[in-house]
């Protein structure tokens, strides 16, 4: 297992995150960063007494959603689009330096339509609309079995990266130093209205790809052929799992969306 305690950011000192949401992202984003050293706030729509302990056996603490974030300088929201409007008023009202950073993907069946993103509208730039707020685009393309299991320390020749897209030169650095933090290389992706090319159906989209192979899977994404293939993974997955809740074997998941979205 890859474990690193008391690693210390990119600005010199530990960071204070909140985190928001305890599904499979972001339980495994609460246990990497608490291993790596920082400090750790973890919140759910259900209230801190409905995390599991063992979540926070590396040091996180449970809070509620508003004391979550209260005192951090990142916030990590990993929650479905159609819960973001509970949290917007929270999250607008955050210091202005405060990094906010969304991990979340469109997925019709799970979100309903979003009437904007149906019409093309960059998934990321709807959430910087409903948040008021600036945020940056991360660990949306991995995974949750491939970050849980895959993380592996700076330098390994087979360590995935993922992008990060931010339209802000801090906002992008500290974001960038977690992503490694979590046993990934983080690539930049540019700005955020170029984030399209790591939404779902994307070439770089739960590919588990290495650092040298994401940038010319960013370059190769066809914007108009991503919501095809998004649903096309959907139903195969659904098709072969007989619902839409359970994740498949990391490895199976990885090669068919290579095939799909490659």
């Amino acid at each position: 297992m890859y474990v690193r305690k008391n690693l210390i950011s990119s600005e010199g000192s530990i960071m204070k995150i909140g985190i928001l949401g305890t599904g499979n992202i972001g339980k495994t984003l609460v246990t990497r960063l608490s291993q790596a050293g920082h400090d750790v706030k973890v919140a759910n729509s259900r209230g801190p007494d409905s995390i599991d302990p063992e979540l926070l056996a590396s040091g996180a603490q449970a809070a509620t959603t508003e004391d979550a974030l209260v005192d951090v300088e990142v916030v990590i929201l990993s929650i479905p689009l159609n819960r973001l409007s509970s949290i917007a008023t929270l999250v607008s009202g955050l210091p202005e330096d405060t990094v906010v950073i969304d991990t979340s993907n469109y997925y019709p069946f799970r979100d309903e339509k979003i009437e904007a993103i149906e019409q093309g509208q960059v998934e990321s730039l709807w959430v910087t609309e409903q948040l008021g707020r600036r945020v940056v685009k991360a660990w949306n393309a991995i995974g949750s079995a491939s970050l849980a299991k895959k993380a592996k320390p700076a330098g390994a020749a087979d360590r995935i990266a993922i992008p990060v897209a931010a339209d802000h030169d801090r906002d992008r650095e500290v974001t960038m130093s977690l992503v490694n933090d979590t046993g990934l290389d983080a690539v930049d992706a540019g700005p955020l209205a170029d984030s399209w090319r790591q939404q779902p159906g994307a070439p770089v989209y739960c590919t588990d790809l290495s650092r040298a192979e994401v940038s010319p899977a960013l370059s190769a994404a066809e914007r108009d052929r991503l919501p095809k293939r998004r649903d096309l993974g959907v139903a195969v997955m659904q098709e072969r799992l007989g619902d839409g809740t359970t994740n498949p074997d990391e490895d199976w998941g990885v090669r068919l969306v290579r095939v799909i979205n490659m």
